[in-house]
């Protein structure tokens, strides 16, 4: 969800528990492309996501009621808009644009948040993006343009690409603005304020979302209660476990394993067979993504 501040220094050896959280993490934040697409048409995207998120936001009360740590000033601020963007704004985005997109191409989409991430840099805080970034973006943004003229039958457009694009800039902006809080509190207090704060905006959604859920299919029910648990309540602190026993920067480049393994598991799963337009577009936007890390930190 976030860079995390922390020891600057690689560590040496194979860390078994750090390895496993990173496989855990990966499994269940890739999954969930899959579970979302499941769980849309007996649930609107919005209630969906209320299904998801408001859950969780009570279970990050009950962590912040035994690790209590107030937030103040701007870190309130900066937690409160992040905390909209990243969870409310995100998930219906994500969800509205997976109604179409299916869960492969969707997880690529999303992967491009780390260019969003530096051009916020870039423009807002001074960091240097350098000609190979410019070139890395332009890569990964037209891999996200296959994705969204690709179509069984060749190609097509569909709009709902770019709301998921939307999606992967809220989660940047929202990552840019946490930032100078998680140098100062841990990952899982700043994650319950985040999951907290970030559910509130879907709050009125709650009586129409009780009411599809009454009739929605069990294996609708049963794969919210996997989304609340698992993607968004295990991962994330499995998540921490790994930025705290790895650098950060080690730890994000496992993410990279997120789009294929979704992609596996859509084909597995739903029989979704990633198009040559949609599947070329994927691997362009991962690429982008990964001239902008890697030259930029040349």
């Amino acid at each position: 969800m976030a860079t995390v501040v922390g020891d600057p220094e690689d560590k040496a050896g194979f860390d078994l528990v750090a390895f496993l959280a990173i496989v855990v993490t990966i499994a269940f934040w890739a999954s969930s492309f899959v579970v979302i697409r499941v769980c849309l048409g007996p649930l609107t995207p919005v209630e969906l996501a209320t299904a998801r998120y408001v859950p969780a936001g009570l279970i990050a009360v009950c962590y912040l009621a035994f690790r209590w740590t107030p937030l103040k000033g701007a870190d309130l601020a900066r937690i409160s808009v992040a905390a909209v963007l990243f969870i409310a704004t995100y998930a219906v985005l994500l969800n509205t644009g997976e109604q179409t997109v299916p869960a492969g191409p969707a997880s690529f989409i999303i992967n491009t948040m780390p260019i969003f991430t530096a051009l916020i840099a870039t423009l807002f805080l001074g960091e240097r993006f350098g000609l190979w970034g410019w070139v890395g973006t332009a890569v990964s943004f037209a891999g996200v343009a296959l994705i969204a003229a690709s179509a069984a039958d060749g190609f097509g457009l569909d709009l709902n690409a770019i709301l998921i694009l939307g999606a992967a800039l809220c989660s940047a902006v929202a990552s840019v603005l946490q930032k100078p809080v998680l140098a100062r509190l841990p990952a899982l207090t700043v994650t319950a304020w985040v999951l907290f704060l970030g559910s509130l905006p879907l709050l009125p959604a709650i009586p129409a979302t009780v009411k599809a859920l009454a009739v929605a299919p069990t294996i609708v029910i049963s794969n919210v209660a996997y989304l609340v648990v698992f993607p968004t309540v295990v991962a994330y602190v499995t998540w921490a476990v790994a930025l705290k026993r790895l650098p950060a920067a080690r730890a994000t480049n496992f993410l990279y394993g997120v789009p294929p393994t979704a992609t596996l598991i859509g084909f597995t799963w739903l029989g979704e067979t990633p198009t040559t337009i949609g599947a070329a577009g994927g691997m362009l936007a991962i690429a982008g993504v990964l001239i902008v890390n890697v030259m930029r930190r040349r």
